[in-house]
């Protein structure tokens, strides 16, 4: 191993480490976990997750930039409140864009690719068959980016993982408490048979009924928590 390979290494694994507190922050914030006005320190996280300062205060800031938290100087973090207006705002963006770009992508997406997004799919269903809402929440977002790329416009992507990021389904645990998340789950699955029949008009149906369920949801949530945060 070269100098510079072996001084590349600690850098991977500060990234690794970063990009790991970074999908889990983004799963608490997705989830309500962690609860929009609060302030939660860097040091408070840091011994949650384990790791030092450090890797918690550059995700954050991953998260500052995504929209999702806000800086406060010399405390901490605190999650962005969405007022009903802007989620509105957010809900009907995703329902100009989610709904129209799966009618488009129907017809192209290949056959043998159609197993991998079943996969997906399964994965969101187990992940609320368990009640892990953290997993569901990822897992749920990775699908919807997954089935839109096949679109080809990568913006697009970023701009719907953006509106996700912003709107993070905080009626989720509502909904499993209501016993509708199982529910919810199944429309992916739902989804991939509609693109498998080829059934684009009713794909972008069941799309836009998916979104406006869950604007439904985050409206009714609440703000309890199971774990301390701060």
């Amino acid at each position: 191993m070269t100098g510079a390979e072996h001084g590349r290494q600690p850098v991977r694994r500060r990234e690794i480490l970063r990009e790991a507190v970074a999908d889990a922050l983004r799963a608490a914030v997705v989830s309500g976990e962690m609860e929009p006005g609060v302030v939660y320190s860097a040091p408070a996280l840091a011994a949650r997750f384990g790791v030092s300062a450090t890797p918690v205060r550059e995700a954050m800031l991953d998260l500052v930039r995504e929209g999702m938290v806000d800086s406060v100087p010399n405390k901490g973090f605190r999650v962005t409140e969405i007022s009903p207006a802007d989620l509105d705002h957010i809900v009907e963006l995703r329902l100009l864009i989610e709904p129209a770009t799966v009618w488009r992508i129907v017809p192209d997406v290949p056959e043998e690719h159609l197993a991998t997004l079943r996969a997906m799919a399964q994965r969101i269903m187990d992940h609320a068959a368990a009640g892990d809402l953290l997993s569901y929440s990822e897992a749920d977002r990775r699908f919807h980016l997954a089935l839109l790329a096949y679109g080809g416009n990568p913006a697009l992507v970023q701009t719907v993982s953006q509106l996700h990021a912003r709107t993070r389904l905080l009626g989720l645990a509502s909904v499993a408490r209501r016993g509708r998340l199982g529910a919810a789950a199944e429309e992916h699955l739902r989804l991939v048979e509609l693109v498998a029949l080829r059934d684009r008009d009713a794909a972008r149906a069941l799309m836009r009924a998916h979104i406006e369920q869950m604007r439904a949801a985050d409206a009714g949530a609440d703000a309890d928590a199971d774990v301390d945060w701060r």
